[in-house]
């Protein structure tokens, strides 16, 4: 994963990730890598850390520094034991899920997100051999594939985060898309927070003011010049922006733009440029 920093005040403390899938494919190996060719600011470096972990789309460390990957394709989920800063072992925690892409871990427990379903794998880092099974946390989100793997947090709140893509390139979706919702570790008191968001696959908070900031892929068919994919700023609950009215925050959609005007809406914080697809954003 590349980082680097934005120049757009005032967001000099928020960092832009580029993901890099530097994962074996199926048969293949990661060694085999073009990773000289790979272009890095002034101070980073690139390696393989762990072979025979295909398809990696997110990842989140457990308390013990266990990395749980979570892919899209494969319908597994990998636990990857770490000494010494180096990948020693590889475990399957579970397999035959619907996109399991997002990991999260809190209180000695791994959450995975498939499309429709959160599940909760508790003590997991002490049973990486012998995973326990799955804990059913939530299972009332839609079901459609398109837009519909998830990446999830837990916020400085205690709740978990989980995005719900609209199943379109674009269109109006129903009040169960297009948004992002949290819920307690437990499942309950689930509620949206930010709504008018075509796909979020990644999100942090400021770790001063606790504020919610999240990526959003822009939509396409429009050209390879617009729209702009956005970073966008959250601060408090029940904020909309603007999907599928408004785009980029000033540029009205061909189909659905003369519904609703873009000064209804929040305009992002940052115009990442179109068609970039941003995985994730850390601070």
């Amino acid at each position: 994963m590349i980082m680097t920093p934005s120049t757009r005040s005032p967001l000099k403390a928020v960092f832009v990730a580029v993901a890099l899938c530097v994962c074996a494919a199926p048969g293949g190996s990661a060694l085999a890598l073009p990773l000289d060719k790979i272009k890095l600011p002034p101070g980073f470096h690139i390696s393989v850390f762990a072979e025979n972990v295909p398809n990696a789309r997110a990842m989140a460390l457990g308390r013990d520094g266990t990395l749980f990957v979570g892919p899209r394709e494969n319908g597994r989920v990998y636990g990857v034991r770490v000494e010494n800063n180096r990948a020693t072992k590889v475990f399957t925690i579970a397999s035959g899920l619907n996109m399991p892409s997002g990991v999260a871990f809190r209180d000695s427990a791994l959450y995975v997100a498939e499309v429709n379903r959160i599940l909760r794998f508790d003590d997991i880092e002490a049973k990486l051999a012998n995973p326990p099974r799955a804990v059913v946390v939530g299972d009332k989100f839609p079901s459609e594939r398109h837009h519909g793997w998830k990446f999830i947090a837990f916020g400085p709140d205690g709740w978990l985060y989980v995005p719900v893509g609209a199943p379109c390139n674009v269109c109006e979706p129903d009040a169960n898309h297009g948004n992002i919702t949290r819920m307690k570790p437990d499942g309950s008191s689930v509620e949206v927070y930010a709504r008018g968001v075509r796909n979020s696959v990644g999100f942090d908070w400021d770790p001063t003011t606790k504020a919610l900031w999240f990526t959003d892929n822009g939509r396409d068919m429009l050209g390879d010049g617009i729209p702009s994919c956005e970073l966008n700023y959250a601060p408090k609950p029940d904020m909309h922006f603007g999907f599928p009215y408004c785009h980029q925050g000033d540029m009205p959609d061909p189909e659905f733009g003369a519904r609703r005007q873009c000064s209804e809406f929040t305009p992002p914080a940052a115009k990442l440029g179109p068609l970039v697809a941003p995985l994730g954003m850390r601070f």
